[in-house]
C-alpha cells in the first residue's frame, strides 16, 4: 500500500491543509502508517494531479497563503474500492529497537535498560495522547452511544487499535525490565 490511501482516508474527516493533515497523521495514523510532513505535501500534490483531491488556495493576511484539500468523487470511489480489497499480505513489524534488543546479549545491560525505558516513555506519551483524542471524540458520551450514533466509527476503531498497541508496548517494557533486573540480581 502506498501513502496515497492513508492520505485519502485522512481526508474523509473533511477539508484540510497540508499542515492540518500532518497533525491528523501525528495523532491518529502515525501509529500504523507514519509519514513526514514533506511526504504528505508531495503526496497531496500527486493526488491533486491525479484528480483524487481538489485543492483551493486560501488567502491569509499575515501569513502565507495556504492550500486546502478535499476528496473528489473520484478519490472517494478509489478509496472505497481500496477499502473493499483484502490486504495483500499480513502485518509485518520492522522495528530497529527490536533488532537492538535481539543483539543485546554480551552488551552493557544498563544501555539495554535505558533503551527499554526510553521506549516505555514513548509508549506512555503516545498512550496519553491517544486517550486525550478518545475523550475528545467521545465528547462526554459513553463508548456505546458514540459507536451507535457517530457518523464515522473508523477513526475510533483505529484509535482503539493504537491504544491497545501502546498498552501492549508498556506491558512488554515492564516485563523486559523485570527480566533484566532478575538477571542482574542473579549475577
Amino acid at each position: 500500500m502506498s501513502l496515497k490511501y492513508a492520505v485519502l482516508a485522512a481526508l474523509l474527516e473533511g477539508e484540510a491543509s497540508g499542515y492540518e493533515l500532518s497533525k491528523v497523521f501525528d495523532v491518529s495514523l502515525a501509529n500504523f502508517w507514519p509519514a513526514t510532513p514533506q511526504q504528505l505535501y508531495r503526496e497531496l500534490e500527486r493526488l491533486a494531479q491525479d484528480g483524487l483531491v481538489e485543492a483551493r488556495t486560501v488567502q491569509q493576511e499575515r501569513r502565507p497563503n495556504k492550500r486546502m484539500f478535499t476528496l473528489t468523487a473520484t478519490g472517494r470511489a478509489e478509496l472505497g474500492a481500496f477499502a473493499a480489497e483484502p490486504p495483500k499480505r499480513p502485518t509485518a513489524v520492522r522495528d530497529e529497537f527490536l533488532i537492538k534488543i535481539q543483539a543485546m546479549d554480551g552488551g552493557d545491560p544498563e544501555i539495554t535498560r535505558a533503551l527499554i525505558e526510553e521506549r516505555r516513555g514513548w509508549a506512555r506519551g503516545k498512550l496519553d495522547r491517544y486517550r486525550r483524542v478518545r475523550e475528545r471524540l467521545l465528547d462526554g458520551r459513553g463508548e456505546q452511544e458514540y459507536l451507535r450514533t457517530a457518523e464515522r466509527v473508523g477513526p475510533y476503531l483505529t484509535l482503539m487499535a493504537g491504544i491497545s498497541f501502546e498498552e501492549e508496548n508498556l506491558r512488554w517494557c515492564e516485563r523486559a525490565l523485570a527480566v533484566l533486573t532478575r538477571r542482574v540480581a542473579l549475577g
